[in-house]
């Protein structure tokens, strides 16, 4: 994984094992400023949306919103699958 790439993505595994609260994920992953300047400009209002989702869902008990926290977990992995792609190996 990319150095840039690899504070989200360890925070991210932190967040799935539930180690971390969404609004400490969501501070570290809008903090990046030199990976979101790294990545093409649309990879940065993808992010901060699934971010805000997050964050509103993780207001109400797992399942009661409009939207799954599993489908939002998967959808951020998915972000962060495409962001390694675009991003040179170390």
């Amino acid at each position: 994984m990319n150095a840039l790439l690899q504070p989200v993505g360890d925070a991210f595994a932190r967040l799935r094992a539930g180690d971390m609260r969404a609004h400490d994920f969501s501070t570290l992953a809008r903090a990046q400023s030199e990976l979101l300047a790294a990545l093409p400009p649309a990879f940065t209002p993808v992010l901060h949306g699934l971010l805000d989702r997050l964050e509103s869902g993780a207001l109400f008990d797992a399942e009661s919103c409009s939207f799954s926290q599993q489908d939002l977990h998967d959808s951020l992995q998915l972000w962060l699958d495409k962001a390694a792609a675009r991003l040179p190996r170390d």
